[in-house]
């Protein structure tokens, strides 16, 4: 029994690593680090060769095969929670405001985000149109201090793919 316990504890915990490793890989892979990708995907077979041959010399035992499961799907979980934590690249914010108040863009420059902003029209008249781009880090602040200065500011954001000229450029490279 005790042999049994250990054997899904592994199968679970192995899993968990394997599925972990993979999330991590695809985000590195999607954002261009190619050498980073390369390296974890070496750690990330041999976790799911080791893991999966358990499973797999031990198929009349279905426990293992929960466990192989349950692991997954905690792996998932957690590779999302790392990619939280990681917040690799850059996003990039559209704001549009319920009046037309032009202090906010200074304000948010004096914060530090990149503001580009110009007066448009919606079906109640005059808005400040405004693009921010910001780290993913900074994602949640950035939010946060629109909200505070508009609280009925409507946001979306999205990932760009490539960056060209401009004043963010340059703090980038660096």
């Amino acid at each position: 029994m005790e042999h049994a316990l250990i054997m899904v504890l592994t199968i679970l915990i192995i899993n968990v690593v394997y599925v972990t490793l993979f999330t991590v890989r695809m985000i590195f892979t999607l954002k261009g680090q190619r050498y980073l990708a390369a390296g974890v995907s070496v750690i990330e077979i041999l976790v799911y060769v080791i893991g999966l041959s358990l499973v797999l010399d031990n198929l009349d035992q279905p426990q293992n095969l929960i466990a192989y499961a349950l692991g997954y799907g905690i792996g998932v979980i957690i590779g999302m929670k790392v990619e939280e934590k990681l917040a690799l690249g850059y996003i990039t914010v559209n704001v549009i405001t319920k009046e037309y108040e032009p202090d906010i863009p200074n304000a948010l420059r004096d914060k530090g985000y990149g503001v580009t902003n110009w007066v448009a029209y919606g079906r109640e008249g005059e808005r400040l149109m405004m693009e921010i781009l910001t780290s993913r880090r900074s994602e949640q602040n950035l939010y946060q201090t629109v909200k505070e200065l508009d609280p009925k500011a409507f946001i979306i954001s999205h990932e760009p793919k490539a960056f060209f000229g401009g004043f963010w450029v340059k703090g980038i490279r660096r």
